[in-house]
This record gives C-alpha cells, structure tokens and sequence, in this order.
C-alpha cells in the first residue's frame, strides 16, 4: 500500500509535498523536484514558506497546523509558487493549493499533503479565448447584415445584433431552435414551405454555398421582409458541421427599384407622348414659310407674303395696314431685307412717340443753336435712311399740320435741317404703317390726301391672327424658345391641347398679345410644364362656332323641333372641342350648362363620339 502511495505520488502531474508537524517539507514529488534542480534521491527539508508564496505568510501556517493537528482541509486555496531557488521569495506560477492530513501509525506524529495545481497557463489560455470570443462577437455585431450561425441540424447557434433588428427576434427566442421554423416557414402567400426546399439547410447537406434574392423572411409582427442572403456550410474534420447565413433587408433597394420601374415608364410614356406631339407638330403645324422674321402657312398670311416679295424689289413706296399687334414692323423688314437696299440701314420712326415741337428735329435733324437747347448738330432720321429704307410707324399719327413738311421731304428727296439753309437730297424707300382708316382720316380731314397717295402706292394689308389660326401654333413655339434663351430657362415645350386652346381664342392683341401670353407662361411655370393655364386672359374671347337657330317668322317651333336643334347644337359643340366634355372651354363651358347636365342630354338624345366620326 505504501508502495503504491509513494509510487502515485512520485510520478503525479500535480506539484505533491508532505509538511511534518515542525511545517518543514520533508518530500516532494519528482515534478517539484525538476522544478527546484533536485536529484530524485536528495534529502529535503525545506520551510513551507519558502514552497509558497501567501499574501498573508501567518495565515498559511495557521491553516497547515490545523490540518496536521486537528484534521481540517485545505481546498482551492489561492497560492503562487516560489522562485526556482527556495532562498528567493518571488511569486511565479499561480495556481490553487489544498491539503489534507497524513496519520500513518499512533506513535508518529501526523503530517500534511499539500498539493498544487498550476492555472497560470490555463488561466493564460482561457482569458485569451474568452477575449478572442468577445472580439468576434464585437465585430459580427457590428457589421450592418443579418447573421445567423446553425448546426447540421438547422438550429440556431449564434445571432448578432443586426439580425435582430432587422427581423424583430432577440436571441434568447431563437438559440437553439430551428432556423427554418422561425424565419423561412411560409411562401409569401402563407403556403408552407417545406425545409427539404430551403436553400439555407441545403448548404449543410450538399455543401455547397446557396444565395438568393427574391425571397423574404417572417418578422416578428407577422410581416414579411424581402431579402438577400448567402448560406455557406461549415466544415470541421472534412464534415459538414451546419451554416452561416449572412442576409441584409432589401426592401428599400426593391422600393427604389420600383420605382426606377415606375420612372421608366412613366419616361417611356412621355417619350411616346412626346414623338406623337413632334409628330403633330410637323404635320399640323409644319412652318414651311419663314420670310425673314415672319412664321406661318396660313393662306391669308400666304398672301401677304406673295405681296412683300412682289414690292420688294422696287422702290416704290408701301403702306402696311393692321391693327395694333400683328407684326406690321416684321413686314417692312422683310420688305426691306429681300430689297437692294439690304445692305443699308432701316431707320424706324414711331410717329405716335414724338412730340410736336421736336417733329422737324427729329426727322430732318437740326444745326448747334437753331433753337433753345440745341447745344449740338443733330442728323435726322430722314438723312440716317439716306441710301436704305425710312420706316414710318403710326403714321396716322403725324398732326395735320406738320404732314405737309413730311410730304415735300418724301416728294423733293430733299430738306433742310432746322436752321440751315443748305438742302440735302437723299434717296430714301418710304414703308408706312397703320392701324387707322387712312381714308376716313382723310375724309374727315384728319390726313392729308396727297400724302396719303404718296405713301400708300402699294398697301399690304396684314391679317388679324384670328385669320391666321393655322399659324398659332408656330409663332406660339417660336416665342416660346426665344423667351425661354431670353430667361436662361431649359426648353419647355407646347402640348397639343394647349396649341387647340391658343387657336381657340380670338386674340384682339394679336401677336404682341401671344408673345406676351407666352411670356406670362413661362415666367409662371415651374419645372419642365408650361403652364399656359395661368398666363390665358380671363375673358378667353373663344371663336365659337356653334349652331345657331336661324328666326323664321313662326314664333314657336314644335318639342320635337326644338330637341332635334338642340341635339344638333350638342353635337356641334362637341366637335367643336374635341368630344371633351368638362373643363376649361369644355363642351359644357361653351353650353354655359354643368358636365352633368351635358352628360345626361347625351344620354337622353343617344349621342356617343363613334356615331358621330
């Protein structure tokens, strides 16, 4: 028996002593021994203080008594061992020491078995693993994806922070139980989903990595999040050991993706409706006469044009008529501009702008000190013209007895600056315009006759815009891109509708009135829609063109008579706008009824768009 304890406690692993009553050790097993330099057969007989180091030395040799001389025990006590040279008091390898009590026979004295287990390395080891695992914990919550861990058998074994957040589950409601059962149970549409079809368990089974991005996972409120994951298996040893899924919520890249769809097609449509509007523009308002600065294809303007190219190249004198705003000055430059006299000035005079006492100033020009104020030599308009063209706007404006001056300047080719004496002959071509009745002025004696046929040797008379709707269009789309390079804006471009909408107004002003509509437009539009809407005056002057009951000498017509009327009236209106019912001049509008009250006579009279096409 002793045999065999001695045998043990030689060869143990553990550092083994035996302290005699006089707490000095007297053995110590062949590790210590090694430790200390000992040769196996040396006789020992160290102080047990110089074996351990105690923060309290005192309290370490108590508690040794008490287990030689009463019994007690030792257990996990903390302890360090000395330096290798028993004389060096240094603590080294730390570790937990216990004793127990030695009776071997009545007449000896008791001793102590002491027995030390290192844990420094241990304790080295497990404190570097516990920091390792608290490292990558760290950085798989902090990464933004979702993270579970599961075992070949689809359970949970890790979760990390994102995965939570995304999906609503802590990690106490998934650990340990299946994967698949919490997250991947059902089809969107609430059909089950079988695991056996799981991509994620099938990483685990084939070992292949699996990924997907058109599925969803369940959330804890019962609501489905749309994701994109990647399962890739586990090996330890060449076996498969489970998954890692890494997946992160999709639902804003499949929202901007929806809506990218819905921009498309939205882009597409107005590329469509745009071709269909270019389309219209180049068949319906395809501007093939561009005299000079005058737009259209209208007849009427057709024939204006036929009469600037045939006088054009004469020098004879022209009297332009047309009420205020319908481009009379655009007619006496493309008068001149197609003449001989191209490459010479036009010189424009507004005859309505100059004052009376500064009229033969202005016209004939004067000398330094001819009159109050004249502190320099001035040349007149006249004399500017000389060799080009004398543009006279508003000259039925001219006071009746300063018309006489003009007419010997026009007559002579000759005058005299005011006060000078010297004549000055000039070859100037008179073009005159008007928005007066020349010949009633005349007839009342507000103009002179002679001047009148002095002037009006080949009359052009330029048509109303209301006579020229087919032109509408084109000057409306030439004002609109000089307005917008004259405001820096980007191109805005004219819808059909609101073309049918500028070709249904009367336009009393004309094409100074369109411009300025379509200026008021684009000033009032934000981003890329013009907002004609705003810019339209309000009393729309709309050309109606409706039926109208003729009087007879009947005072009443039959109920049958007057439907039939009135269902014609319906109908024309209807045509006249297209077949659209309400809005701004709408069928109903122009009726001056509700759309509802149209919408029901159409039904009451059985009028439908395709019987009427």
């Amino acid at each position: 028996m002793i045999n065999t304890f001695n045998l043990l406690f030689q060869n143990s692993p553990l550092f083994l002593a035996v302290i005699d009553d006089t707490l000095v050790c007297r053995n110590i097993n062949l590790i210590w021994r090694k430790r200390l330099g000992l040769s196996a057969n040396a006789v020992i007989a160290i102080p047990a203080e110089k074996l351990f180091y105690f923060e309290n030395e005192y309290s370490l040799i108590d508690q040794i008594q008490k287990v030689i001389h009463i019994g007690s025990t030792i257990k996990g006590k903390s302890a360090s061992l000395q330096e290798d040279k028993p004389s060096v008091i240094k603590p080294t390898h730390g570790g937990s020491l216990s004793a127990w009590r030695i009776q071997t026979t009545q007449d000896k004295p008791a001793s102590a078995l002491l027995i030390f287990t290192e844990t420094t390395e241990y304790s080295l080891a497990l404190n570097k693993l516990n920091r390792l695992q608290t490292t990558h914990e760290l950085i798989l919550n902090a990464v933004g994806d979702g993270i579970y861990g599961v075992d070949s058998q689809g359970n949970t074994t890790f979760v990390n922070e994102a995965a939570t957040q995304i999906l609503g589950w802590c990690s106490e409601d998934v650990m340990g139980k299946s994967l698949h059962a919490i997250h991947h149970h059902s089809y969107p549409d609430g059909t089950p989903y079988p695991s056996s079809k799981c991509p994620i368990y099938a990483a685990f089974t084939d070992g292949k990595i699996h990924q997907g991005d058109d599925e969803f996972f369940w959330h804890t409120d019962g609501t489905l999040v749309p994701v994109e994951y990647t399962s890739t298996p586990i090996r330890e040893g060449g076996k498969l050991k489970g998954a890692v899924v890494v997946f992160r919520d999709i639902t804003e890249r499949n929202k901007s993706k929806k809506q990218r769809e819905e921009a498309f097609e939205q882009i597409k449509a107005l590329k469509d409706l745009l071709e269909r509007e270019r389309d219209y523009l180049r068949d319906e308002i395809n501007i093939t006469i561009n005299f000079g600065e005058i737009i259209g294809e209208s007849q009427a303007l057709k024939r204006t044009l036929a009469q600037i190219e045939a006088v054009a190249k004469t020098p004879t004198s022209v009297l332009i008529l047309g009420e205020s705003g319908v481009g009379k000055e655009m007619v006496a430059r493309a008068i001149h501009a197609n003449s001989p006299r191209a490459d010479k000035p036009l010189v424009k005079v507004n005859c309505a702008s100059i004052p009376k006492d500064l009229f033969e100033s202005e016209f004939f020009g004067h000398v330094r000190g001819s009159f109050t104020g004249a502190h320099r030599d001035r040349i007149g308009r006249i004399h500017l013209a000389a060799g080009g063209t004398l543009f006279l706007d508003e000259i039925g404006e001219i006071p009746i007895d300063l018309q006489g001056k003009l007419l010997r300047a026009l007559q002579e080719h000759e005058f005299e600056r005011v006060g000078d004496d010297k004549t000055i002959k000039v070859d100037v071509r008179i073009i005159a315009a008007t928005n007066r009745d020349l010949k009633a002025e005349v007839a009342a004696g507000r103009f002179r006759e002679d001047l009148y046929y002095r002037i009006s040797v080949f009359p052009i008379e330029v048509p109303p815009l209301r006579e020229r709707n087919k032109d509408i269009g084109a000057l409306a789309i030439q004002f609109l891109d000089s307005v917008c390079k004259e405001q820096g804006r980007d191109t805005l471009t004219l819808t059909r509708q609101q073309i049918d909408s500028l070709c249904q107004y009367n336009w009393p002003g004309n094409i100074r009135e369109l411009k300025n509509v379509i200026e008021r437009a684009v000033i009032l539009s934000k981003g890329n829609r013009l907002r004609l809407d705003l810019a339209m005056p309000n009393d729309n002057k709309i050309k109606k063109t409706l039926v109208t009951i003729a009087p007879d000498d009947e005072e009443f017509v039959t109920d049958a008579t007057f439907r039939e009327k009135e269902k014609l009236n319906i109908v024309a209106v209807l045509r006249h706008t297209n077949w659209r019912i309400s809005g701004t001049d709408g069928a109903a509008e122009l009726l001056g009824i509700k759309p509802s009250t149209l919408a029901y006579r159409m039904k009451v009279y059985g009028i439908k768009q395709s019987g009427y096409t």
